[in-house]
């Protein structure tokens, strides 16, 4: 009998005992000498791989992101600001990164759409929502939208693409200041949604509530305008 097997028969056999409760992990680390990954003297035959080290752990592989899709290839009118409808996304992320609520904030404006991501926010559940708030908007309001290199997009950019004809483009890895106005944005949004808590109490009125408070604040690189009214002014 393995470790796991032992581990989840406990419960079965002493369903009153809590006293009998072990994680497989546990046992592993008891039979293994630490450091090392041998097991002590000849345990191993007595377990049912038979092996007398541990395999290592490996970890998951991350979806690549598609050399042309990279930042350094985003058209340089981006940069400027100076034509609206081009966005900047990212995840913020909850207790135990088991909930999460997606910002969108478009550049020029600074105006902020927050992703309303209740049970998960796998690729497909973060595609569905940027494509249901995007595709709300005039068609030269969605341009473009850079996120970082997390998997949530890397696995469905050419199906937000084809939904919403926003173009996608990732940051370098580890340069959260290549989405320096979405970053500002997420360092606001924690005072209203503090690090380590559940995200996924907040209901689509708090988000809209929230995002509408954000867009009715006077921006000094506005000039004072506040991000609805610079977007309510663009032609």
């Amino acid at each position: 009998m393995s470790p796991q097997q032992v581990a989840n028969r406990l419960p079965v056999v002493f369903p009153d005992d809590e006293s009998m409760r072990i994680s497989h992990e546990t046992i592993y680390q008891e039979l293994y000498v630490q450091g090392r990954g041998h097991l002590r003297a000849d345990l191993h035959k007595a377990l049912r791989t038979g092996r007398a080290r541990r395999a290592p752990r490996r970890a998951a592989k991350r979806p690549r992101v598609p050399g042309e899709l990279l930042i350094a290839n985003r058209p340089k009118d981006v940069d400027g600001r100076t034509v609206p409808g081009h966005w900047e996304g990212d995840l913020i992320i909850g207790k135990d990164s088991g909930s999460a609520i997606g910002t969108l904030v478009e550049r020029a404006t600074r105006f902020t759409i927050l992703l309303h991501l209740p049970h998960r926010h796998d690729a497909e559940s973060v595609a569905d929502a940027i494509a249901h708030e995007i595709t709300r908007l005039p068609e030269h309001l969605a341009r473009s939208l850079t996120w970082d290199q997390g998997c949530e997009l890397v696995g469905s950019h050419q199906r937000i693409t084809d939904e919403t004809g926003l173009s996608v483009w990732f940051c370098d890895p580890a340069s959260p200041w290549q989405r320096g106005t979405n970053e500002n944005t997420n360092g606001l949004l924690r005072q209203y949604f503090p690090k380590g808590t559940d995200l996924s109490v907040h209901t689509r009125a708090d988000l809209d509530n929230v995002a509408d408070g954000l867009n009715a604040r006077p921006r000094k690189t506005l000039g004072w305008r506040t991000p609805a009214e610079a977007l309510a002014e663009v032609p």
